[in-house]
């Protein structure tokens, strides 16, 4: 197995490098980001920074669905229910028409007990699904026929498991109840036998998590650890300091974080959530929960505009609707398949209708919300990366 570990001195190399010209990474190529400071607020319209696409889902007998996006490709798109009823959903992306579905639940070896998670390979006309009580990835076709399947290193679970390349699909190893420990860390894993070929390590001093652990009750909040965009992958650990980027074999640090977190109580997290050639968008969750209420986790959304070469707390509004309808970049399942797509949203029927009566909507989006009913199933809305 390559291991590829991240030198612990790094931050010394790094200035000792800026200072004296030389050829290592250069402090401009990373930033640095304060996690307790007040920046300065800043509004932005999505539709400014981004393309959106909006996917009606055709509704049939057959094709009635909650609409929770598992993959996104080019040319499809897989929806399965909340339900974990085991149906897989394949819809045109471009037309929203459904094409079949797939339902290999069971307990016999070719099926799963659950669809937590899909990746989709266009490619190799393949989608894995991850099935978590099972421990185990199984590979089939488009069509729903079993081709192999493989399970999960030693003790572990695979997190944020998305598609990296022709040979591999990259993910977080983590172990249960809080995710992070001394063994946890990205991994590659081969597309083909399901072994780990690659451990991508960086270096943690002791194990800090979002994860909220009370006697038996353990409350995992929602967070991404591997963000894969157009030309490296995101690796992000909760208890490092350092964000770091992975491409040609090598990590390099992206974002530093400040205070560390190893001094802070309550600790605050930082992720990245999307990131383009100007923009870097980032997210804080403060690690406080309110056990009376189960309320807290409490967010702030960031951005880093590397033009004016200055952090922002953030707010997007998307101008598809008149009353300034607010829209969060945290990455959704779905949008790891498709490194194009910065997250997706389901936008229920029943909510559009009532936006469309209103007079709330513009454009596209009102052209589709006029045709809608109640029993209509969700519309899909993509926020894809403007290609420069």
């Amino acid at each position: 197995m390559k291991r590829i570990n991240v030198i612990s001195a790094f931050l010394f190399s790094i200035c000792i490098s800026a200072c004296t010209g030389g050829n290592k990474q250069k402090a401009d190529d990373y930033i640095i980001v304060d996690v307790t400071a007040n920046y300065p607020k800043k509004e932005f319209t999505l539709q400014d920074l981004m393309d959106v696409e909006y996917i009606p889902l055709e509704t049939t007998d057959t094709f009635t669905t909650q609409g929770v996006v598992k993959a996104i490709g080019k040319s499809l798109i897989l929806i399965t229910n909340r339900n974990m009823d085991g149906d897989i959903f394949v819809y045109e992306r471009t037309t929203g028409k459904g094409q079949r579905k797939i339902n290999r639940r069971g307990q016999g070896p070719e099926e799963y007990s659950q669809v937590n998670s899909i990746v989709l390979d266009e490619e190799h006309h393949e989608m894995f699904i991850v099935d978590y009580p099972a421990r185990k990835i199984l590979v089939y076709d488009l069509e729903g026929n079993f081709k192999r399947d493989f399970t999960f290193e030693d003790t572990s679970y695979y997190h944020d498991i998305s598609d990296y390349d022709t040979k591999y699909l990259i993910a977080y190893k983590g172990y249960s109840p809080g995710i992070e420990n001394e063994e946890a860390n990205h991994i590659l894993i081969s597309k083909q036998d399901g072994k780990v070929v690659r451990e991508l390590s960086v270096p943690i001093k002791t194990i800090k998590t979002p994860v909220f652990i009370e006697g038996e009750m353990v409350i995992t909040p929602g967070f991404c650890q591997t963000l894969p965009l157009s030309e490296y992958c995101i690796l992000m650990r909760t208890s490092s300091d350092t964000i770091y980027n992975y491409s040609d074999d090598n990590i390099r640090p992206f974002i530093i974080r400040t205070p560390s977190i190893y001094t802070m109580d309550p600790e605050v997290f930082l992720f990245v959530t999307a990131a383009d050639d100007r923009y870097y968008f980032m997210q804080t969750m403060k690690k406080e929960l309110d056990l009376n209420t189960f309320k807290g986790f409490p967010t702030t959304d960031l951005v880093y505009d590397r033009q004016e070469k200055a952090l922002f707390e953030c707010t997007i509004y998307n101008d598809d609707f008149t009353n300034k309808k607010e829209v969060s970049l945290k990455p959704a399942p779905g949008r790891t398949n498709n490194r194009e797509i910065a997250a997706c949203i389901a936008l229920e029927a029943s909510g559009l209708i009532e936006a469309y009566q209103k007079n709330e909507l513009k454009g596209h989006l009102k052209e589709i919300a006029s045709t809608l009913n109640e029993e209509s199933n969700p519309v899909i809305m993509l926020m894809k990366y403007r290609k420069n």
